[in-house]
């Protein structure tokens, strides 16, 4: 099984970057191997979501499409919806079920060159959220 680069964001403001094997929304935690080696437990009730990511260095000069071309494959079954957090950060993604049940829930970035290849959203760190109902 090969390890998720993954960026784990707290409610807080705290970041922790690293590796992890174990992540699983049915789980109240996971760990983390930072790249000084250190592993750290990670309570996913403290996060407001958890990146995984194609580079933990990422790329702060881009900006993530907010909007899905109608003939993207990855459109089949999912919806694209508009998420944003108490923080006022907004992400613009896709998931296969809406409203989402539990309190963890994936969604795939809009953008496909994002840095970011899913995402695990806290829904208790969501200000707001709803269907995005026409695209680019």
């Amino acid at each position: 099984m090969a390890a998720n680069a993954i960026v784990a964001r707290f409610a807080d403001g705290r970041i922790v970057k690293g590796m992890s094997l174990d992540v699983a929304p049915e789980r109240p935690t996971c760990h983390v191997r930072t790249s000084g080696g250190e592993m750290i437990e990670i309570a996913l009730r403290e996060l407001k979501a958890l990146f995984f990511v194609k580079s933990l260095d990422g790329d702060s000069q881009k900006s993530d499409a907010q909007v899905v071309d109608a003939g993207d494959p990855r459109l089949r079954g999912a919806k694209l919806i508009e998420v944003v957090f108490h923080d006022q950060e907004r992400i613009v993604g896709m998931v296969m079920r809406f409203p989402p049940l539990k309190t963890y829930f994936f969604l795939v970035p809009a953008d496909p060159t994002s840095n970011n290849l899913r995402i695990l959203v806290n829904k208790d760190q969501v200000k707001e959220m709803g269907v995005i109902t026409s695209s680019a």
